[in-house]
């Protein structure tokens, strides 16, 4: 069974990168879990900021991974002995993805009361034009010829 593309278009060249990173984003889970904002700082400027309560930094990962920035949480699991009359503080492991645009790099990241914060930069380059010459089938055809 083939599915319908968006991309399907003539007009729509060399999109299917695109198409299958909105794949990719669709597969994700749904799970709300660990909670995140994400704020632009700056032109160019971006951070996510994840609440990872009760989660040491070397509980966490941050990697980039074919474009897509990687969160990972995993607490132990000793308890000291500890019994709990109620636990409302998840302590769960997790795994919270964010697609990446081509050009996006993460700058570093940082915990701090239990928040952990990942910095985003996307340098601002002027927008490119270009000329393209135009070659017409007659003089310089046959001379392209003549010289091969």
């Amino acid at each position: 069974m083939t599915r319908a593309s968006l991309f399907n278009s003539p007009l729509l060249l060399g999109f299917d990168q695109l198409e299958r990173a909105l794949d990719r984003m669709n597969k994700t889970t749904g799970d709300g879990y660990p909670p995140y904002n994400v704020e632009r700082l700056s032109e160019g400027h971006l951070r996510i900021t994840l609440a990872v309560a009760g989660f040491a930094d070397e509980n966490l990962s941050v990697q980039v991974e074919n474009n897509q920035l990687v969160i990972r949480g995993k607490q132990s699991e000793d308890d000291d002995g500890r019994v709990f009359l109620h636990r409302g503080i998840a302590a769960r492991q997790f795994q919270r993805t964010f697609m990446l645009a081509d050009g996006i790099e993460v700058t570093g990241a940082r915990l701090d009361n239990g928040l952990l914060h990942v910095e985003l930069s996307r340098p601002v380059e002027a927008p490119e034009v270009r000329t393209i010459a135009i070659e017409s089938g007659g003089v310089r055809n046959r001379q392209k010829l003549v010289q091969e």
